[in-house]
């Protein structure tokens, strides 16, 4: 079963603050490389701010022409049924995610557990420059996926980051990282990581 990675392009930081989705992308990783993808933009009526039409380049005309949200969450929540999710700094991606799928009538699945590969690499990668995106695309030297802070774009660059995560932990582990081992990471304090990791690698 292929992982989705997700991001959102949104109007803020938050839904709970009445922030609503502008664009979204998923990508799916199997087998240890990129598979597919959806995107689109995403009209809701909600304004955009100027600052985020100066970050992100979307604009209210390019979201006029845009399906409505509620059919983009319908269809990309049947791109990805059945898939463990993946986003950087998650808890923002999980939060749209949640909101925009309630709003579109949508019953959550429960495959859609998050793994989010900030914490990742601040588990596995503390040495970084810092654990943005652009950084850690830089750091790693990950293929250009285009214009930051699209969502297509973002969440290839994900994606790939997400194969170097992985990439690390089975040449630590001599095994390969399931979405679950990865939840697992996410959730250990720092100081406990390598001797974690020692238990997982002896038991494999």
């Amino acid at each position: 079963m292929p992982v989705a990675v997700i991001d959102f392009e949104t109007t803020g930081s938050s839904p709970g603050q009445g922030a609503r989705a502008t664009e979204i992308a998923a990508v799916l990783v199997e087998d240890g490389r990129i598979v597919g993808h959806y995107q689109s933009l995403m009209q809701s009526g909600a304004w955009v701010p100027p600052f985020i039409e100066q970050l992100t380049g979307i604009t209210h005309a390019m979201l006029a022409d845009a399906p409505p949200a509620q059919q983009v969450m319908r269809e990309v929540l049947r791109f990805t049924a059945g898939c463990p999710l993946v986003a950087h700094n998650a808890a923002f991606d999980r939060g749209f995610w949640q909101a925009e799928a309630d709003l579109a009538g949508c019953a959550p699945d429960p495959a859609h557990a998050f793994a989010c590969t900030v914490r990742l690499s601040r588990r596995l990668h503390p040495q970084a420059p810092n654990h943005r995106l652009g950084t850690l695309a830089a750091w790693h030297g990950l293929p250009d996926a285009g214009r930051a802070h699209r969502a297509l774009a973002d969440a290839t660059t994900t994606a790939h980051l997400l194969l170097r995560l992985q990439d690390a932990l089975q040449q630590r582990l001599g095994q390969a990282a399931d979405h679950g081992l990865l939840c697992r990471l996410q959730a250990l304090p720092a100081a406990q990581v390598d001797r974690w990791l020692q238990r997982q690698a002896a038991a494999a």
